[in-house]
């Protein structure tokens, strides 16, 4: 082992060590490892990126590899192995081994093939079905394993106890945002969804403490979204980035950070269409949270607004 590895290791340099501030988060769970990957790996160098795609598409192999091993197998060196481990979560290369070590062993308990293939233009549509609901299934499961509770745990607070909530998206973060802010009103809050970015910022202007904005986006780079998000903050309103960058330029001016995670690109689904799944598994997550805060509030008027709304369901029903 390198001088150099041996320094980080000592040192704690790395995310969640202890040269970032605060206690080291506890690493992710085996079944979070592929979906960490796709998640950082646009973000990551191309020699940690060759590591990250070794270890999620054969966990068995780099389980069975030195430090060195994996660093001769991906043409990296060691010292990028342990920042590659570090970025994904994992205290160290050991933690990484043991990690994938138990990712082996679920994926050699009997479960059924992954489907892999992407859509063709020539693909019958039951092939489609079959691909695009392998597709959702994987990505909300990637996301539920990626997401920090603890971040989302605060958020809820924030939401439950807020004067108002501005939500800002655009495209099909924007039809997230709305979604989320349909919910809310539901249950008797204050909410708003802004996909104008113009009317986004003068109404961010006028949140202060107590108010929570929250900006949908998953490149985490809209520049729409990110700079209402950043008067919100610059006035005292509790943030939330939803996004599927964790290290994008949008978690700068966010107090909560939730991670998304989404379906493999292709030509006939951009991720601006397919990160749309996990978005809204993260506002329904939300939404409950609140709901369940809120319950003795958010009860009765769940019950006022079906009310409200029954008359045109049986009309609907009964014809013209």
């Amino acid at each position: 082992m390198t001088d150099e590895v041996k320094e980080i290791f000592a040192s704690g340099r790395g995310p969640g060590g202890p040269g970032t501030g605060g206690g080291a988060p506890a690493p992710p769970a085996p079944a979070a490892l592929a979906a960490k990957v796709r998640t950082l790996a646009p973000s990551m160098t191309r020699s940690m990126q060759r590591v990250a795609e070794a270890v999620a598409d054969d966990p068995a192999g780099c389980a069975a590899l030195t430090v060195t091993g994996l660093a001769e197998l991906t043409g990296t060196s060691e010292a990028t192995v342990v920042r590659t481990a570090r970025l994904l979560g994992y205290p160290g290369y050991r933690d990484l081994r043991l990690a994938l070590a138990g990712l082996a062993a679920q994926q050699q308990s009997g479960r059924a093939p992954a489907i892999t293939t992407d859509i063709a233009v020539d693909d019958p549509i039951a092939d489609v079905v079959a691909k695009l609901a392998y597709d959702e299934q994987q990505t909300l499961a990637d996301t539920a394993a990626g997401l920090d509770t603890v971040q989302l745990a605060a958020a809820v607070t924030a939401l439950a106890g807020a004067r108002r909530t501005d939500v800002y998206g655009v495209g099909a973060s924007g039809l997230v945002a709305q979604d989320l802010t349909q919910k809310l009103l539901r249950i008797g809050l204050l909410a708003h969804a802004h996909s104008d970015p113009h009317l986004a910022v003068t109404n961010a202007v006028q949140l202060r403490p107590g108010d929570v904005a929250i900006a949908v986006t998953h490149s985490g780079s809209t520049g729409d979204v990110i700079e209402p998000l950043r008067v919100a903050f610059e006035h005292g309103a509790t943030t939330v980035a939803v996004t599927g960058r964790p290290d994008s330029p949008v978690t700068q001016y966010a107090d909560h950070v939730l991670t998304t995670s989404t379906a493999r690109e292709s030509e006939l689904r951009p991720a601006a269409m397919s990160s749309r799944t996990g978005q809204l598994l993260v506002v329904d997550c939300l939404f409950v949270g609140v709901a369940q805060r809120t319950y003795e509030s958010a009860a009765p008027a769940l019950s006022a607004s079906y009310e409200a709304l029954a008359h045109r369901h049986r009309a609907a029903r009964r014809g013209p």
